[in-house]
C-alpha cells in the first residue's frame, strides 16, 4: 500500500521517456539503468511512507470523508486503517531513504559524480514535500514539486546516468511529462477538497476552489499538445507527434473534470484517465524518439 504501484506509474513513466531519449544517443547500461529505478522506487516508497506520517499528525487523511474516498487520493491509509503503526512506518520510510541513497551514492561514485546534486535535491523534495517546515504541499507548492521531479528531475537524472551530460531536448520533452503528471496530482485533490481545507493544505484546488481548479486543470492539458504540436520545429523528430495518441484520455478527463468538479463519481473516471493520459504520453513520445 506505501509502494501504491499505481502511482508509482508516474516515475517510471519518467524514467522510461529519459531512457528512450538515452538508448537515441548510444548503447544502454542496463545495469545501472536498473540501479536507477531501484533507487527512485525507493525514495517513492520512502516518501509515501514519511508524507504518510505528516498528513495523519496533521489530521488530514483522518478528515477525507468516506463518501469521497477514490482509489488515487486520500492517502495511503496505513495509519488511518491501523494497518500499521507510526514506528512500522516510520522503519519502512528511513529504511527506503537508506536504499535510494545507496543506489544514488553507487552511481556517483562508480558511474557518474554530477548525479549528486539531482539526488540530494530529489531526496529534499520528497522529504519536505510533507515534512515541517517546508510542507510544499501545504504551501501551494506540491504541484510545481511534483512537476519538477517526475518531470525534468527523474527523466534528465535516468538521461544523465546513461549519457552523462543532459540536452535541452530532453529537459524540454520532460517538462511536458512532468506537467502532466502534475496535473494529475491536481485531479487527486478534488476529492480531499474538504479534508485540505479542514487541515490547512493550501495546494491548488483549496485556493482556487473545484471549479476555478478545472479549468486550470483543462489548460494544462491544452499547452502540453500545444506545444508538443511545436516540437517537430525545433529539432525534434516528427515521430514525437506519437504522443498525441494522449490527447484522447486527456480530453475526456478535462471534459468530465470541467462538466462535475464536485462529483467524486464522475471525478474517479477522470482520475483513471489523467493517469492514462500521462503514461501513454511518456511511452508514445519514448517510442517515437526510438523510431528516430
Amino acid at each position: 500500500m506505501l509502494a501504491d504501484p499505481k502511482i508509482s506509474l508516474a516515475s517510471f513513466a519518467s524514467i522510461f521517456l529519459g531512457a528512450c531519449a538515452a538508448a537515441t544517443a548510444g548503447d544502454m547500461d542496463y545495469g545501472w539503468l536498473t540501479i536507477t529505478v531501484l533507487g527512485i522506487f525507493a525514495i517513492e516508497v520512502a516518501k509515501n511512507a514519511s508524507g504518510e506520517i505528516f498528513d495523519f499528525n496533521s489530521g488530514n487523511d483522518q478528515a477525507v470523508r468516506a463518501e469521497d474516498r477514490t482509489p488515487f487520493s486520500g492517502g495511503k491509509r496505513v495509519l488511518v486503517d491501523s494497518i500499521l503503526t507510526k514506528r512500522q512506518t516510520w522503519g519502512i520510510s528511513i529504511s527506503s531513504y537508506v536504499v535510494a541513497s545507496l543506489a544514488g551514492l553507487s552511481i556517483v561514485i562508480w558511474r557518474e559524480p554530477s548525479v549528486l546534486w539531482l539526488g540530494m535535491f530529489g531526496v529534499a523534495i520528497a522529504f519536505f514535500y510533507h515534512a515541517p517546515p517546508i510542507k510544499l504541499s501545504y504551501r501551494g507548492l506540491g504541484e510545481l514539486a511534483v512537476a519538477i521531479s517526475y518531470g525534468p528531475l527523474i527523466c534528465m537524472g535516468t538521461y544523465l546516468v546513461q549519457r552523462g551530460f543532459v540536452t535541452v531536448e530532453i529537459f524540454i520533452a520532460s517538462s511536458l511529462l512532468g506537467l502532466l503528471i502534475g496535473s494529475f496530482l491536481i485531479i487527486n485533490e478534488f476529492p480531499d477538497f474538504y479534508a485540505d481545507q479542514l487541515a490547512q493544505k493550501n495546494n491548488l484546488v483549496v485556493q482556487l476552489g473545484r471549479k476555478r481548479a478545472s479549468r486550470i486543470f483543462a489548460g494544462i492539458m491544452v499547452v502540453v499538445f500545444l506545444a508538443l504540436f511545436t516540437l517537430p520545429f525545433f529539432g525534434f523528430p516528427t515521430a514525437v507527434w506519437l504522443g498525441f495518441i494522449s490527447a484522447l484520455p486527456a480530453y475526456s478527463a478535462a471534459k468530465k473534470l470541467i462538466l462535475n468538479p464536485e462529483t467524486i463519481s464522475q471525478i474517479i473516471p477522470a482520475q483513471i484517465n489523467t493517469l492514462l493520459t500521462f503514461v501513454l504520453f511518456a511511452f508514445t513520445t519514448g517510442i517515437g524518439l526510438l523510431l528516430w
